[in-house]
């Protein structure tokens, strides 16, 4: 068994449910074009998923998430997970986050997951993308049919 084995990384959302994310190890560069990207309205909350077995005692597990759009690095997140025995599987989810809003923001965006040991040693190098969406336009307001008001004697009176 390798030191660190990844079982599932997913993504969480309340909209959305639970959404399993399509990985590629990352050595063809940006490439990834066979795996489609993971489609998410801008704003969404959420918070990833992981699950891994460990082959040996890691100290220090860490993990860190860099999103790229367009050539150009827009966010890095690194989370210590803490020290695990050997074993597994362990399944640890990361707080919430909301994804960004704006028009702006819409796009494919590639990111790169990688788990690392207390000494900064790589133990798992991977990649994914997500294309970030416009939110649906909302739902007009429901009423009654133009020309059709209240039943007379429901609402309130005036008196001249």
């Amino acid at each position: 068994m390798k030191a660190f084995e990844l079982v599932d990384l997913c993504l969480h959302t309340e909209e959305l449910g639970r959404l399993d994310v399509a990985l590629w190890d990352g050595d063809d560069g940006e490439g990834g074009e066979g795996a489609e990207p993971l489609e998410l309205p801008e704003g969404t909350v959420i918070s990833v998923g992981i699950t891994f077995r460990l082959g040996r005692d890691i100290d220090g597990l860490t993990f860190e998430e860099i999103r790229v759009k367009d050539g150009s690095v827009l966010s890095t997140e690194r989370t210590v997970l803490g020290g695990f025995r050997a074993g597994g599987p362990y399944e640890v989810r990361l707080p919430a986050e909301r994804l960004p809003l704006g028009r702006a923001h819409c796009g494919v965006y590639v990111v790169t997951s990688r788990f690392a040991d207390g000494a900064g040693r790589e133990l798992l190098l991977l990649r994914h993308r997500m294309r970030l969406v416009p939110q649906p336009a909302p739902h007009p307001a429901t009423g009654p049919p133009a020309g059709e008001g209240a039943a007379p004697g429901s609402g309130p009176t005036s008196k001249v």
